[in-house]
């Protein structure tokens, strides 16, 4: 039975400006409490559920941030980006589980295992084997600790012993915690979204990248013994619309021109620290600039990673057309951006939540249908 899909943006969680193009300024405020809060308001009044709050070191940390908006706002869901190795399960646990009580079940989460300045914290990377397998007892842990009392654990990575959080998380009908989303496109990667994860988010993917993977997943839930309910898929993604085609390839063409141009026209290369995940989406480019009928590849060449490697370009009737082929997949949750921030968080959700809700509707209309007969 398809899934009501749900919309989130994404909050440029940086003290430094132009992140991706943005053209927030510091005279603007860009960076402080009011500006910050005037974003997440944004993502309100657009009709957007929360947004992202990105993770690494050097940036603002998320959880305070998160906590803070949070408190500004009445309907804005953070969905809070953290690392295993920033944080220990019973800390975390407790800390999420208190801003969940605080804000009525507003807080999500998502699980964090790529590369980062270790060292910077105290934290050590080993084999990725290894960084996975922490995962996966992380994610493990804190589900139990927010949903059992007296827990003791002995793991490879984490330990404790008779262990009750205080207070638990805002449990709702069908939702008893924060959504634990996950990234991921390794081998080791995805055994622990198969296993652990609430919700796997890709990166921006041809369609038969995502139809594999998607495929791929729900096997690893059956034969790893998944015992939770059954994965749901997400797609993070750039989406650049404007009023036609015609207009939003110019923008969009434009926009890379100006970043090949900031790097001296050198393309970006592949190195061998790469994570799984971003290499497939540079090799994209070697198959064309642009794949399906918008999925444009040409980002990736100049320095767009993660998100910004590939972009959905066009009116808003062909992004929306795009995203419903992921929705007919089993994408079920959106994380979508664009700059200037500020400006598109209303743009992209007044051009695509209204037409993806419809295509929604109609499925689990035709859904319903077919069950009755």
């Amino acid at each position: 039975m398809p899934h009501v899909p749900e919309f989130l943006w994404y909050l440029p969680n940086f003290v430094e400006t132009g992140h991706r193009g943005d053209t927030a300024s510091a005279e603007e405020g860009y960076g402080t409490l009011d500006y910050q809060v005037g974003l997440a308001e944004a993502v309100e009044n657009a009709g957007w559920a929360g947004a992202l709050l990105g993770t690494s070191w050097g940036r603002p940390d998320t959880f305070t941030v998160a906590t803070a908006l949070a408190a500004r706002t009445t309907t804005f869901e953070p969905l809070v980006a953290i690392r295993p190795g920033y944080w220990r399960p019973a800390n975390f646990a407790t800390s999420a589980a208190t801003l969940d009580q605080l804000s009525r079940g507003r807080v999500r989460v998502n699980i964090v295992s790529g590369q980062d300045d270790l060292a910077a914290y105290g934290d050590r990377e080993d084999s990725r084997a290894a960084r996975y397998a922490r995962t996966k007892e992380f994610m493990r842990l804190v589900r139990r600790l927010w949903t059992e009392e007296n827990v003791t654990f002995d793991g490879d990575h984490f330990q404790v012993a008779d262990s009750t959080i205080t207070p638990r998380p805002y449990a709702t009908d069908g939702r008893p915690h924060p959504r634990l989303y996950f990234g991921g496109a390794s081998p080791e990667a995805e055994a622990v979204a198969a296993t652990e994860a609430d919700v796997q988010l890709f990166w921006g993917e041809p369609l038969d990248g995502i139809a594999e993977r998607i495929e791929r997943l729900r096997g690893l839930q059956e034969s790893l013994g998944r015992d939770l309910e059954p994965l749901e898929f997400g797609l993070r993604i750039t989406t650049l619309i404007r009023d036609t085609r015609e207009e939003a390839w110019r923008d969009a063409e434009e926009k890379v021109r100006r970043m090949a141009d900031n790097v001296g026209d050198r393309e970006f290369r592949r190195t061998a620290r790469a994570a799984v995940g971003q290499s497939r989406l540079l090799d994209l480019a070697d198959r064309g600039d642009v794949l399906d009928d918008c999925l444009y590849t040409a980002p990736g060449r100049y320095g767009g990673g993660g998100a910004g490697t590939t972009w959905l370009v066009g009116s808003a009737d062909d992004v929306a057309a795009a995203l419903a082929r992921y929705q007919e997949l089993g994408v079920s949750h959106f994380v979508l951006s664009d700059t200037p921030y500020r400006t598109e968080v209303a743009r992209v959700g007044e051009a695509l939540i209204p037409r993806l809700r419809e295509t929604s509707r109609a499925a689990l209309t035709a859904s319903n249908g077919v069950r009755r007969a």
